[in-house]
């Protein structure tokens, strides 16, 4: 079986530049190794690729990259303006948009149709893609869906914190990230009574509009727990997929990022995730990320609508994400395709100061950290047709941890 997407006709560009001139290309948002991933994933194949950038310069060190330009700032109106005008001045009309960033993506839903007058933009307009953006409609879509997710409530204000009582431990996180601080980039802070919940309420309404905070029930249990499905869906129906678990996180009790990842095969996440795409009526990249708890529930945590940190396992799985993406949207029949199982990616600069700790704290042995390199593995950054990013992560790794700190 196969599936034909219809895309409209793309104008023709008024003045090409010369390396793309027969040959539409795609414009990738971002900079960091899930950029990276578009990049190679696109470049390997001929499609030539241009890179915004925003405070990220990894992706931008491929030998993938024709053409890489830095974001204004401003915001999302300045850059919706940055990319109308690069369109129309470079030629890119009928180029690919594909964000790999949270606000790329909203700025591309949002703008959909303003957008889609110059680019195929590679994530679906705002109606599918809120459901995503906003955790309070992703529960609420699993409710409709039939799927578990953990206990969570938006306090109107400080005096309903007493709700979570009996509860403990929790997590104050955002329903969704308006800006970039202390609660968005960890994600999610830990209370373990309810003092702790209410300085981090606090603190959290500081940060974040008070209406956007939200207290959920802490889902126990390291990224050995955690389960994400990935996806190429059109209209809802899931086209490619592959199912993973995290294996190793940073940090191992609320995850910001993947560091170690396996694909597995498990039919519950499949079918809760399958659910949640027919009720979004989806069509795009996306990672549903899932938890297993104590009981052996599984529920949902999150929904991601854009490329994944660890997405480029996909070709050594079988299923190569990005260039997927760009076969449908520019009509071609894909045949469907699932995943392999026992297939592992990493992330080495980040995951082996996990492994560390795990294997101080006797939950790794030496033999079973090493055992992973001797297994279908994809490294996240080092690549021997592109070695330069490899070479550039760790001073860039120290230049981010410096700025975000103030030093």
């Amino acid at each position: 079986m196969s599936l034909q997407l219809g895309v409209r006709s793309r104008p023709e560009p008024a003045s090409v530049p010369r390396a793309s001139r027969g040959v539409a290309g795609a414009v990738v948002i971002g900079g960091d190794y899930r950029s990276l991933g578009v990049v190679r994933s696109l470049g390997r194949r001929g499609i030539p690729v241009w890179l915004l950038t925003d405070d990220h310069w990894l992706a931008a060190s491929s030998r993938y990259v024709l053409v890489r330009k830095h974001l204004p700032a401003g915001g999302q109106l300045a850059h919706l303006d940055f990319l109308i005008r690069l369109a129309e001045e470079s030629g890119l009309g009928g180029w690919t948009l594909i964000p790999t960033t949270d606000d790329g993506a909203e700025l591309a839903a949002r703008h959909h149709g303003r957008l889609s007058k110059h680019f195929i933009v590679g994530v679906p307009a705002w109606k599918a893609l809120r459901w995503a953006h906003d955790k309070r409609l992703t529960y609420a879509l699993a409710e409709r869906a039939g799927v578990d997710y953990p206990w969570t409530f938006a306090p109107a204000d400080e005096s309903e914190l007493r709700i979570a009582r009996g509860r403990f431990p929790v997590i104050v996180k955002p329903a969704y990230k308006p800006s970039y601080n202390a609660l968005t980039a960890a994600k999610a802070w830990r209370a373990d009574d309810e003092a702790t919940l209410l300085l981090a309420y606090r603190a959290a309404c500081e940060l974040v509009p008070p209406h956007a905070v939200l207290v959920q029930e802490f889902v126990s249990g390291g990224g050995e727990a955690h389960y994400s499905y990935a996806a190429l869906a059109v209209d809802g129906a899931v086209l490619a997929a592959l199912t993973a678990k995290r294996v190793r996180q940073w940090p191992m009790s609320i995850g910001r990022a993947s560091t170690y990842v396996e694909t597995v095969v498990e039919p519950a996440v499949k079918d809760a995730a399958v659910r949640l795409l027919a009720a979004m009526r989806f069509t795009g990249l996306v990672e549903i990320e899932f938890k297993r708890d104590v009981r052996g529930s599984l529920k949902l945590l999150d929904i991601n609508p854009r490329v994944w940190g660890w997405h480029s396992i996909g070709p050594r799985a079988g299923v190569d994400f990005p260039y997927l993406l760009w076969r449908v949207l520019h009509g071609e029949s894909v045949e469907p395709v699932c995943g392999t199982p026992g297939v592992r990616w990493m992330r080495f600069s980040t995951d082996l100061p996990m492994a560390l700790l795990e294997i101080v704290g006797g939950r790794l042995l030496v033999r079973d950290y090493l055992e992973a390199f001797r297994g279908p593995l994809e490294l996240a950054i080092f690549a021997a047709d592109d070695p330069l990013p490899a070479l550039c992560e760790l001073p860039l790794i120290v230049q981010q941890l410096i700025r975000r700190r103030g030093f």
